[in-house]
């Protein structure tokens, strides 16, 4: 008797099979939810698909960015749920996202402005009388510092690589698709890359994409256009 595959799985060659947990089935799902009219059609879709879908989607968020730090984290998992799923209906497919990188992103969202409220309240809670030495507090005010830095930069950086990802699913020239594909290569690849100016940076780009200095040239020129709105959203809005 032939085994039948578990749905989501996928096989690769001399490799054991792979599970991805959010698959074209949870994708159907949700626009079938966005659409439906009858409120018994929703809640069958979301306790049969959605609803443990998207359980494994925050368990899995919470590990990968360590959000499990967070006290009463398990109270927050439950609250994230239900917001995820008061959002459910605002998801716009004609907007370019697919559903698995549009909830991803608003959880992982939810989850840092948690963590950021967190991180105030252990600020507003911190006694400065509490350190008798004023080298630990110095040390303390810059380890913290260096903190907000890190942390915000790496939001930026994660939200940035969204965007890109949106940028290649626009119909846009198959140069520029190059040179952004190139960019998010650069960009992931940003902790194992010893020199980082100007120079290498188009050295990197003209290896990755086949591309002479010209047509990079003239692709970044469009692609620091959307870039710019990008900043602009984020200095704004912080999204």
């Amino acid at each position: 008797m032939k085994k039948q595959r578990y749905p989501g799985r996928k096989k690769k060659a001399g490799s054991k099979t792979k599970r991805y947990y959010f698959t074209e089935v949870h994708e159907k799902a949700i626009l079938q939810y966005t659409t439906a009219d009858c409120n018994e059609e929703k809640t069958k879709l979301y306790k049969e698909i959605i609803g443990p879908v998207f359980n494994e989607l925050i368990e899995k968020i919470v590990y990968t960015y360590k959000f499990s730090l967070l006290p009463n984290v398990d109270i927050l998992k439950e609250i994230c749920r239900g917001d995820l799923m008061a959002v459910l209906d605002k998801f716009d497919p004609t907007r370019g996202y697919k559903a698995y990188s549009y909830f991803t992103r608003v959880t992982i969202n939810w989850f840092s402005h948690k963590q950021k409220d967190n991180a105030k309240k252990l600020k507003r809670e911190i006694s400065y009388t509490d350190f008798i030495k004023e080298g630990d507090h110095e040390k303390l005010v810059t380890d913290k510092n260096i903190y907000y830095e890190e942390r915000d930069q790496k939001e930026f950086l994660e939200s940035l690589l969204w965007e890109i990802d949106k940028w290649e699913e626009e119909s846009i020239r198959e140069n520029d698709k190059k040179v952004i594909e190139a960019i998010r290569i650069l960009l992931k690849s940003r902790d194992d890359i010893e020199i980082f100016n100007k120079k290498a940076v188009y050295l990197y780009l003209r290896e990755i994409t086949k591309l002479n200095t010209k047509q990079i040239v003239t692709s970044l020129k469009r692609i620091k256009v959307r870039y710019g709105a990008f900043r602009e959203k984020w200095n704004t809005t912080g999204e």
